[in-house]
This record gives structure tokens, sequence and C-alpha cells, in this order.
């Protein structure tokens, strides 16, 4: 790849996506972009190897014929119930005879941060500093050159199975990339969606994938809270082929047509709808479709509302609610999330990347777009300097003997 290129590498439930960007005249730009079906993940979990391979493949080949660039590595979106969150405090003492902090302390109290009660079979993947902490004084973003004798950081660790992930790099591989580290989802998401002041005020990310819900809960300009629900938009199309009995191309189609239906009160309308046999059509309305997509979509909101009452603290303010993901294109759901958080809410689309094309301004490329905006701010805990022993450095040499 050329210097200063980078990719992401989106593989969801419903479409893998490679986008690739580089640094431009405005910041970092997208060169191209490609996606093609997954067939092989489900709910974040690989759950067919060569499936997952020729998705990552076919998209990575759209990428590179657009883009002119031969796509050598790239950064791999995670997502999945197995990815969890803690937020953790590290303190050392200043090791600098002056008292002056210099960034090999800050180095040593974020690895500080990091002694926590990991299981075997999970690795950290994000260590995110929240704030630092220089004899008492706290909320300093940047402590290096500060004078103190006492540095603490709070971070945002975020951890994840083993195998899981074991599995997703070993797709990759297998398709000829090789990873430049991995991103929980929600946090890239939030790169391309949200803006600062949103951050530091008080927001609710949630991100509505095919198979899962990513939930990321910011204050202070940094994630306090990131988890993952296993509910996405593929199980309301699914509840949609069900209740209509007609195919789930149909009922896909039917989704994004009409969505939550005649929630708001307005007229019923008609439509058709084929059988699954395809051989007959048979007439629908929107009063039957909002009888089976209002009481799905209306449990997936309260779940994720769920999640961050029982694990935010109550007297921190969300002052706004940010949907994105595929599933926040459909029709409808802003008045209902509305209802559901008491609390403004609009629809993310990646805005944060210069030269952004048409093609991609909508919210189911915020994370592959993401991915490239969050490696750029060398945020990536699975890409540490060799010194510290990076995530991925380990798990290269731990599925060497898998891989060859």
């Amino acid at each position: 790849m050329k210097q200063g290129t980078l990719c992401g590498l989106d593989i969801g439930t419903t479409k893998t996506c490679v986008v690739v960007a580089a640094e431009g005249p405005n910041g970092l730009e997208i060169l191209g972009f490609g996606e093609a079906p997954s067939l092989g993940m489900r709910r974040g979990v690989v759950v067919d190897l060569e499936q997952t391979v020729k998705s990552i493949e076919a998209a990575t080949e759209k990428a590179e014929r657009m883009s002119g660039v031969h796509i050598e590595e790239a950064i791999v979106g995670i997502t999945g119930e197995h990815v969890r969150s803690v937020n953790n405090r590290g303190v050392v003492s200043v090791a600098n005879d002056d008292r002056e902090v210099e960034a090999i302390d800050v180095e040593r109290v974020v690895d500080a941060s990091k002694i926590i009660n990991v299981p075997s079979d999970r690795q950290i993947v994000h260590a995110l500093p929240r704030f630092f902490t220089v004899d008492g004084q706290d909320g300093i973003v940047d402590p290096v050159g500060m004078a103190g004798g006492r540095l603490e950081v709070d971070t945002h660790i975020v951890t994840a199975a083993s195998s899981f992930l074991s599995n997703v790099l070993k797709c990759v591989h297998r398709a000829g990339i090789e990873s430049a580290g991995v991103v929980f989802e929600p946090l890239a998401s939030a790169a391309a969606t949200l803006l600062p002041e949103e951050q530091h005020v008080g927001v609710l990310l949630l991100d509505i994938g095919g198979g899962t819900t990513d939930i990321a809960v910011f204050t202070g300009g940094s994630a306090i809270y990131t988890a993952t629900i296993p509910v996405g938009g593929q199980i309301l199309t699914n509840d949609i082929s069900l209740g209509l009995k007609t195919s789930l191309a149909q009922a896909q189609e039917v989704k994004h047509r009409f969505g939550v239906g005649d929630v708001a009160g307005g007229a019923v309308r008609t439509f058709s709808v084929q059988s699954l046999d395809g051989r007959s059509q048979r007439d629908a309305n929107t009063q039957e479709l909002n009888a089976i997509v209002v009481p799905r979509v209306l449990e997936t909101l309260r779940m994720a509302r769920a999640k961050v009452l029982e694990n935010v603290p109550r007297d921190l303010v969300v002052g706004e609610v940010v949907l994105t993901g595929g599933g926040a294109s459909l029709p409808g759901l802003e008045a209902l999330a509305e209802k559901t958080f008491d609390a403004p809410v609009r629809i993310g689309v990646p805005a944060n990347l210069a030269g952004t094309i048409d093609a991609l301004a909508f919210p189911q490329y915020a994370t592959a777009i993401g991915l490239v905006l969050f490696a750029r701010k060398s945020e990536l805990a699975g890409v540490e300097s060799a010194r510290n022993g990076s995530l991925m450095t380990r798990l290269r040499g731990w599925l060497a003997a898998l891989w060859n």
C-alpha cells in the first residue's frame, strides 16, 4: 500500500465493506470502497470461514479496482456480544527527578490501568484514556510537561473473547490481508458520526447493524460505556417475512419502503407482496406491518436503554441519541427512539472525513469510514508500540500455527 494510505474492513452480518483512504490537502480523503454480501457472519461471530473469506476478497477486489491501491493490510472492525467493557484507574509515581510528567510516565500509567482480572480466554482490545489526574487535579487531557509527583489515569477498557478474535483474524489473513489492528465497531462509528461537542456534553450512540446493535455512551469527551446486544435489522426482516408470509428479499424491500408503517397515525396504505414460492401475490397494508415492526423495534430500543440505565451513572446526562448503522435507515425510527429515550434523536451519517463521496453518505458506512478515522488518531490499543507488546503482535504469534 502507498505511504499514508489506510484501509478499514467492516465484516458485518449482512455486508462486508472495505474503505481505502489517504492523506490529502484537506486531510484524510476516500480513494475507493467496495462491498459484498456477508454470508459467513452471524451477530458478529464467524460461522463459516470460507464464506467470510470470500466476502472479504470480493469487497477488497472492488475497493482495489476503484482506488488503484493494492490492499496489504487493514484495520478490522469487531463486534459481538462477547465484547465487554469496564472503566479502571491506574496510578504511578512520576519517574523524573524534576517531577515533570514525561511521555514514558503516560505509557506506564496506562499500562498500570490495564492490570485487571482478565480471564485467560479473553484479550484487552482497547485501553482508552478518559482523563488524567496530576497530584489530585483531575480532568487533564494531556499531562506531558506538567509538574507533579503522582500521575493517575481513568481508562475505558474493552475486552473480547480470544477465540472469536482469532477466527476473524484468520479469515482476514486467508483473504490475503494482514490486520493492522482491531477496533470495537461503535468506537469507529462514533469517530465518523459524532461531533466533539456531543461527546463532551453527553451522547448515546446506537449502531444498528444486521445482527447486532452496538452501544457507546460518551461524556466529557470520551467513551464511558460500550456494549453489544444480539439483535439487529436482520431479525426484523425475518419477522416481516414470517408475518406477511413472503420472501426475505420482499420483506427487506417492504421494510426499507414503509419502515414502522402507520405508527405516526397517517393514512393506512396498501401494498402487494409475493408469496413465499413467488407464484402469487396478495395485498397487505401498513397497519399489518406496524403490528409486526413496532414491537420488535421497541424491544431493541428498550434493551439498549436498559443496558445504559444499568451501567451508566444516573448523574451523567445524555443530551442526545445518535442512530447509525444500516438499521438507522428504517423510516419512522427516530420518532420511536425519541419516545423511548425521552431525548432528541438524529441519524448519524459519516461526516468527519474530507472528500466523502455521495455513495458512502449513509449510516451503513459509518463503521468502515470510522475505522480509518480512528486509526489515524492513533487510538488503536490493538496497535500499540512494539515496546509495549501489542495485542496484535501476541495474536499473530499465537495464531501462527493455525495460519501455517
